[in-house]
């Protein structure tokens, strides 16, 4: 018997998995009670242990699964399943793209109150696995512990860590063996610097007591074979830091750009600190078609470099530019749209708020041989101002890219104010996207809906949509 007052477990009983939820997971129902579960696949019949209840919905773990789903497949990674990476790994990549597209179309309608007659259908990857251009790596001396590890109640020595952050624990990370995400040398060179920094005692980061060597790893490569390396270090010493970087520039000798940064604030973001170049380039160079592009630590690009051209391209395509057209490119980063598009347009002005972005564009804008791009730095909403667009001229054609925040509503009535003939609005994070349409479609009525993955094996998933002015 249970003792007096502990509450029974509820397990509900060969239930089935009817969709996909928000941020990767799934959903089933129970007497109308919708109830949100990890790792399930539609399809699948289990049971499910209910671990809290909330006025709207409640979340449960699978316990059992009677019945796999035909859309369920065998996850390559070991991590699966603790590594919240790769929350889709178990799900065959046909049924993944027909839920990102599922679920951009939802949001549209029920987010922005938008009516879909017609759209493209997702365009997928051509890699479904060793896709990504960009993998952050945390160090950490509180390495995540397998449920064999804790049942052996054998005391743990080594628990450094480098690797991910687990889901919802931000002092525990999974000490990362194989990740499927990018090409090597990206396992190898963490793994190498891993095991040399257990073996010259290199302490790593205690992020409690802010505190340690090591802290974090940046590792970006491009299809001209480029590799970046960046060491992110919180204790100035400066003795441990050269013996470090010189393992790894003689050890991994196809490195194009050493560098590493000494950073002593409570975040690992780097946008804020001095990078110092050790060996190499201080960037490394992406072609997208017949465009370089210069990529330097803080420079922002897509993460997937292939499918980053399908996206320009559809989106140049889908902008319908002529000659005289004046292009703004909102939310620029570094220039990539606008450049893409500028031997089409009179004039391209792209507009971000980070200063290293764009002085990038007008570097690659001149490698490049483009003179019709204009950029400028500054807070969107201060900065897309009436006396900015009389000084700029009054553009034909809006292309914006806003981060997954979406855009700032003294953007969107500026927009309004303009009416541009058309709106080309790409995304990563179609709900955002959705709202901002909402508000736009006062004026705009859409006429394109076009869907691309970016991103297998996760939820995410890039959208297009195009907006014209209304007659």
């Amino acid at each position: 018997m249970s003792k007096k007052g502990k509450k029974k477990p509820v397990i509900l009983e060969k239930v089935k998995i009817i969709d996909t939820a928000n941020k990767g997971k799934s959903i089933t129902k129970y007497q109308d009670r919708v109830i949100i579960v990890e790792n399930g696949i539609p399809g699948d019949i289990c049971d499910i242990l209910i671990y809290k209840k909330r006025r709207k919905y409640w979340q449960g773990e699978i316990k059992k699964i009677h019945k796999f789903s035909k859309q369920r497949t065998s996850p390559k990674c070991k991590h699966f399943g603790t590594c919240g990476g790769c929350k889709w790994q178990n799900m065959n990549y046909n049924a993944q793209l027909k839920f990102k597209e599922k679920e951009v179309l939802n949001n549209l309608e029920r987010i922005g109150n938008i009516s879909i007659n017609k759209y493209k259908n997702i365009i997928g990857s051509t890699k479904s696995y060793f896709y990504r251009n960009k993998m952050e790596f945390t160090f950490s001396n509180k390495r995540w512990l397998t449920k064999k590890e804790i049942a052996s109640n054998i005391k743990i020595e080594e628990k450094n860590a480098c690797g991910f952050h687990v889901p919802g624990m931000f002092d525990k990370v999974i000490d990362l063996n194989n990740c499927y995400l990018q090409k090597e040398p990206s396992n190898k060179i963490r793994l190498s610097i891993n095991t040399f920094a257990r073996k010259n005692n290199l302490s790593f980061f205690d992020i409690r007591k802010q505190k340690g060597f090591l802290r974090n790893l940046i590792i970006r490569t491009s299809t001209t074979n480029d590799l970046m390396v960046i060491v992110q270090f919180f204790e100035r010493n400066i003795t441990k830091i050269n013996l470090l970087m010189e393992y790894i520039k003689t050890t991994f000798t196809e490195i194009t750009s050493l560098l590493y940064t000494i950073n002593q604030k409570a975040n690992n973001t780097i946008y804020d600190q001095k990078i110092i170049c050790y060996h190499g380039k201080n960037y490394i160079q992406e072609k997208i078609d017949h465009l370089i592009f210069n990529i330097g630590p803080k420079t922002f690009f897509q993460t997937n470099s292939e499918q980053a051209a399908l996206l320009y391209s559809k989106t140049k395509e889908l902008a319908k530019i002529k000659k005289n057209d004046i292009i703004y490119d909102l939310y620029t980063g570094t220039g990539t749209i606008a450049q893409y598009v500028a031997s089409s347009a009179k004039k391209v002005v792209g507009i971000d708020s980070v200063k290293e972005g764009i002085d990038a564009a007008y570097i690659n804008a001149k490698q490049n041989n483009i003179n019709n791009c204009i950029f400028y730095t500054g807070d969107m909403k201060d900065i897309f101002s009436d006396n900015f667009i009389e000084e700029n001229g009054c553009p034909d054609i809006i292309i914006t890219d806003p981060p997954r925040d979406g855009m700032h509503k003294k953007v969107i009535e500026q927009i309004l104010k303009i009416k541009a003939k058309r709106i080309v609005y790409v995304s990563c994070n179609s709900a955002t996207q959705a709202r901002d349409i909402n508000i736009l479609k006062e004026l705009y009525k859409i006429t394109n809906i076009q869907p691309i993955d970016m991103f297998p094996q996760t939820h995410h998933v890039e959208n297009i949509v195009v907006l014209e002015i209304k007659d």
